[in-house]
């Protein structure tokens, strides 16, 4: 009879703390080389620097043109002019005042129209009557420009502040009651069931389930929003405006000044970014819970 013996296991070889050549275990062991991660080989640049590099290269590129005279100062001023022209319209205080008046026209029309989204939203995601009342008139509207219905906000509300909120309220209900009505829908049956088989009453369900569920799409909403309050902002402080951003914008139309204009609609996309940062960052603090993918 014949007694196979296994082969003894063999030493271990782990050798991630070599580090030099002239370590012990790496003279023991002289045919092995430490395994290093490809993502540790790899130079690690800060993201701060890489997410900077694309505008400040536009930048550069923008004074390059300016200073050549490709870019005349009548078409495009150069960057150190509109650096001067924002300092000169933060002195004298008109940019800050103006900014002041903005921000609340954007703040009432997206708290009016978070509001509206919002609530045509839940009454018709949670209930089949709500859907069959509200979606069919809220996705014939939401086809119609709003831009459009400029004249006749005019003709209901006047030349005051009441059409130029209606424009952000209505730019900003849309995408808000389309993006948290498709969370609601979207909420997957099987919660649903496993909710009602731990005895969730029909509110337990939607605020344990349904709304938390919906929260990642309404954030998403209110993302898309936010960025089409302003682009609605733009066009209502066309509207007989007498402050504002966009009554600096007219008058420095009518005055040919490129050089304000291009300080506005930084001052716009600043305001827009600061937006997006926040709506970010309730994203972070409130989906703690949903692990994403966040790139490689």
């Amino acid at each position: 009879m014949s007694i196979s013996h296994a082969p003894p296991n063999p030493p271990s070889t782990d050798i991630s703390g070599i580090s030099g050549p002239g370590h012990p275990d790496r003279d023991a062991f002289p045919g092995l080389q430490p395994v290093v991660p490809v993502s540790a080989r790899r130079a690690r640049v800060p993201r701060w620097l890489r997410r900077t590099t694309g505008p400040l290269l536009l930048l550069a590129l923008w004074q390059l043109l300016s200073a050549t005279g490709v870019l005349a100062p009548d078409v495009l001023a150069s960057p150190g002019r509109i650096a001067q022209v924002g300092w000169d319209l933060v002195s004298d205080g008109s940019l800050p005042s103006a900014m002041a008046t903005s921000l609340r026209r954007v703040a009432l029309g997206l708290l009016f129209g978070t509001v509206t989204g919002t609530g045509l939203a839940l009454f018709a995601g949670l209930f089949r009557i709500g859907e069959d009342l509200v979606d069919a008139p809220v996705q014939m509207l939401r086809t119609v420009p709003f831009v459009g219905l400029i004249p006749l906000f005019i003709i209901w509300f006047g030349i005051g502040e009441a059409p130029k909120t209606a424009i952000i309220t209505l730019g900003v209900t849309f995408p808000l009651y389309l993006n948290v009505y498709a969370g609601i829908r979207g909420v997957d049956t099987q919660l649903i069931e496993a909710g009602e088989s731990l005895g969730l009453s029909r509110w337990g369900l939607v605020r344990h389930v349904v709304l938390p569920g919906a929260l990642p799409g309404a954030l998403t909403g209110l993302r898309y929003s936010l960025g089409i309050a302003w682009l609605a902002l733009v066009f209502a402080e066309q509207v007989n405006a007498d402050a504002g951003i966009g009554f600096l914008m007219v008058q420095a139309r009518d005055f040919l000044r490129t050089d304000v204009i291009v300080v506005c609609l930084i001052v716009y996309a600043f305001l827009g970014l600061l937006a997006d940062f926040i709506v970010r960052s309730l994203e972070r603090l409130l989906l703690q819970w949903r692990p994403t993918f966040t790139g490689r």
